[in-house]
């Protein structure tokens, strides 16, 4: 019964939608499809939605493992406080953290007024969008890791002290290979929320074909043009760009975790 019930849940939100998709850019024919597949302002948009995804899920990777291990190991005033922290982009608006991050960084705002006299400018760029991915993605790394390093114990780092380890070669050789598995996980839906999200992006970005348009508001300003067909072929190749992604980094987690340890 539990099966069949998470067959027809699992079939009603996520394959009829994108058995939906499928059909509608089938009917759109090769050429027609084709065509909206190599548009240079298409192609430029995806190339941003998904190079700024990876980059700023590999950021929150790096610091996601960082946070977590102070979390995890270290005791001192405000911990409960910045650990509440983390969780604030899963409860915030989107589009209130864009407003919020937009104000921030631009120009005239608190850290823009900053790097600005340096030459670095943050809001209304590409790099907006990356500082925007980074802070709606960081809580999935974070809250990935967090409890497989509350399984690892200390005595495994004294072991490897006791063999001789230095503290780099306990981090990379003893502790993170455990951690891949959840640390890939944690990067596939940093990953996934990054090509995906819309709000806090669009207050940020500044929108400029061709320099700081992404994928998921190119889908919207078709839309709003009755474009149907064009809509319907980005949304399209965004679903299998992205499936191919997911399964590449799905089957080295999979090796990963018949590998090593604490992620199985």
């Amino acid at each position: 019964m539990a099966l069949g019930l998470t067959l027809t849940w699992l079939t009603l939100l996520i394959l009829i939608p994108l058995s939906g998709l499928a059909v509608r850019s089938s009917a759109l024919g090769w050429e027609k499809f084709w065509s909206i597949a190599f548009d240079q302002r298409i192609l430029n948009a995806l190339r941003i939605s998904f190079g700024s995804a990876f980059i700023a899920a590999i950021v929150n990777a790096v610091f996601g493992i960082i946070l977590a291990w102070v979390l995890v190991r270290y005791r001192f005033p405000g911990k409960r406080v910045i650990d509440a922290m983390v969780d604030l982009p899963f409860a915030l608006p989107t589009a209130v953290a864009g407003i919020a991050l937009a104000a921030l960084y631009a120009p005239n705002g608190w850290v823009g007024q900053l790097l600005t006299p340096l030459g670095i400018k943050i809001a209304f760029t590409p790099a907006g969008i990356v500082v925007a991915l980074i802070f709606v993605g960081l809580p999935f790394v974070v809250r990935t890791v967090q409890p497989v390093m509350e399984e690892i114990d200390k005595e495994v780092e004294e072991a490897a002290a006791t063999l001789g380890a230095n503290r780099f070669q306990t981090i990379f050789r003893v502790l993170l290979p455990g951690l891949a598995p959840a640390v890939l996980t944690g990067f596939a839906l940093a990953f996934a929320r990054g090509v995906g999200e819309y709000g806090s992006v669009i207050f940020i970005a500044g929108n400029l074909p061709f320099k700081s348009e992404i994928a998921p508001l190119l889908i919207i300003i078709k839309l709003e043009e009755y474009n149907y067909a064009a809509a319907t072929g980005i949304a399209a190749i965004m679903l299998v760009i992205s499936f191919a992604m997911l399964l590449v980094i799905n089957l080295i987690q999979s090796w990963s975790r018949r590998r090593y340890g604490y992620g199985a």
